[in-house]
């Protein structure tokens, strides 16, 4: 049996570029800005922590190299190989402050190439998996002044390379496939091991191989890094190549199995991007809540298998599919979108909007097998009818292809980093490893919007909440006083991002009970309903936007407990 291995990496660039459109007018399309050279490591891993509002990013340790040289107070070195003595002083992972762009650093041991990853509910991560000796290991990383990773190497029952993990309603954690691990598991507490992992067929069933001559087979996979998304009922929608289920990992039980999307592969290596699109909530909820799940590019299923053999990269998906999880017949309903798009990024928005960003128009992921980047970012309008959901946005400049990732931020903006299409941190190549950290402002931060910006006035909002309880959030706004109908209260649980995978993301848009003008001078107050259960928002931290006349406000951390 002949079998094929797949490649990865991640990079970094710079630069400043204008808005595309008249500020104000209906043309406006977003604007980019430059705010660091150097973010010290490749960011292929990335995620907003809570409470200390830094954005974490780590690549892997197999370089034993990065732009991030291990500070004194970090030392000594990680002993590589003892024998030898081959040291590693380079740090691979940082704390990234999104206002100053300071990076602090971190010292991770074990190799986080290809984990996976997720907050706790007292918003610290906890991280899965990686590279040969980091493929068993669990690591957590706590949100405090000075605090750095704790590894347990031997976490893990099964090697997690490429696997995903996904919060649970309890707030704790189940990691799901990764390389020749066809099966799922718990994660313990931290400082324990698991004896051994639970069987899943549908992981092994859904890996692509290519038959070749002499009984021979070419390994393409296309089932990594599988999209899992936690349904409302509490169940997990699990999406592999083409084929999708609703599963219940505490029964082992698979409750129904979706049609096929057919077109093309999705996962690993294949590279689509796919969201649970925002759950909306009323004060008064049924008890069946409806959700859609969209699953967008990815490329063809052989695709793999030219650009490694005949380095002929094929046109990625152009696309989506979306599928309403809650419905008996519950269909695939496609889409296209304006550009092909392969190892792109989706990140849901304050609005409940999707932006699509990064990515290639050809190839697959893995080192050197893509072209062309996709360098136009695609605005999904979530309640737009079929036909009028796309709206290609104002141009990057940056290449942001394998191991780019793409992170919301506090103040509505969205964090772009990464792009690594090299083993190893080159820079005199076609497409460099990536450094550079931009920031991308969508259409609502037109500056002729901004009178119709709110501020929530943390100090006197509720910040912790409760399933089903009602809460306050206090709004200072230029309005004489704010209607209902335009207002939006939306939560939003950062994601752990890799790989064009966005672990746990989800945005709740909430009932509201009332709005009470004038509490104070310029001051408004918003009674929300908060979710109903662990079901629909696992416990944790979340950020908190109030949009009126959909334009978002800068949000405040809650809790939800």
């Amino acid at each position: 049996m002949a079998s094929m291995f797949i490649k990865i990496v991640c990079i970094l660039p710079l630069l400043l570029v204008s808005a595309v459109g008249a500020p104000g007018g209906r043309g406006y399309k977003g604007k980019w800005e430059l705010v660091s050279q150097n973010s010290g490591v490749s960011a292929m891993h990335a995620i907003l922590l809570p409470k200390i509002n830094k954005v974490l990013m780590y690549d892997a340790t197999i370089w034993r190299v990065s732009k991030f040289p291990l500070p004194p107070q970090k030392m000594p070195c990680h002993m590589v190989d003892p024998v030898n003595k081959i040291q590693d002083c380079w740090c691979h992972s940082v704390l990234f402050d999104i206002e100053t762009s300071e990076l602090q650093a971190l010292k991770i041991e074990t190799d986080t190439w290809c984990s996976s990853g997720g907050l706790t509910v007292d918003g610290n991560l906890v991280s899965t998996g990686g590279f040969r000796k980091g493929a068993n290991t669990a690591r957590y990383l706590s949100t405090c002044k000075n605090c750095d990773w704790k590894e347990y190497p031997t976490a893990l029952a099964e090697p997690r390379w490429y696997a995903t993990q996904v919060t649970l309603p309890d707030g704790g954690f189940v990691v799901f496939g990764g390389r020749d691990a066809f099966s799922y598991e718990y994660i313990p507490q931290e400082g324990l091991s698991n004896k051994k992992a639970i069987f899943l067929p549908f992981l092994r069933d859904t890996s692509d191989n290519l038959p070749l001559e002499n009984d021979l087979f070419f390994r393409i996979e296309n089932n990594l890094y599988p999209f899992v998304h936690l349904a409302p009922d509490g169940n997990l929608f699990v999406f592999a190549n083409n084929r999708s289920m609703l599963f219940n990992p505490a029964a082992n039980k698979v409750v129904r199995e979706y049609p096929t999307l057919s077109g093309g592969a999705r996962n690993y290596p294949s590279s689509g991007m796919s969201v649970l699109l925002p759950i909306k909530l009323y004060v008064d909820n049924p008890e069946a809540i409806p959700a859609d799940v969209l699953v967008c590019g990815g490329a063809p299923w052989d695709s793999y298998f030219f650009a490694e053999t005949r380095k002929q990269f094929l046109p990625a998906l152009r696309d989506c599919g979306r599928l309403s999880l809650m419905k008996p017949n519950a269909v695939w309903k496609t889409e296209v979108m304006p550009s092909p798009r392969v190892m792109g990024d989706m990140t849901i928005l304050p609005t409940g909007d999707v932006l699509m960003i990064n990515g290639a128009k050809t190839g697959t992921s893995a080192w050197g097998y893509a072209e062309e980047p996709n360098f136009v970012p695609v605005l999904y309008k979530t309640k737009a009818k079929r036909g009028n959901r796309f709206h290609e946005l104002a141009a990057g400049t940056i290449p942001r292809m394998y191991h780019s990732s793409s992170v919301l931020l506090p103040d509505g903006k969205v964090l772009i980093a990464g792009s690594n299409t090299n083993n190893g941190y080159l820079y005199d190549v076609k497409y460099p490893t990536e450094l550079r950290v931009e920031k991308f402002s969508p259409p609502y931060l037109n500056p002729k919007l901004a009178k119709l910006r709110q501020e929530i006035v943390v100090d006197t909002s509720d910040k912790v909440i409760n399933y089903g309880k009602r809460f306050r959030v206090n709004v200072r706004s230029k309005e004489l006083g704010l209607n209902k109908a335009d207002l939006k209260v939306t939560m939003f649980a950062p994601a752990f991002t890799t790989h064009g995978i966005s672990m746990n993301q989800r945005l709740l848009m909430l009932g509201i009970v009332d709005v009470i003008n004038n509490v104070w001078p310029g001051i408004h107050s918003i009674i929300a309903a908060a979710p109903p259960s662990g079901k629909v928002a696992p416990p944790g931290y979340y950020l908190l936007y109030v949009v009126y006349k959909e334009v978002p406000s800068v949000a405040m951390w809650v809790q939800i407990k």
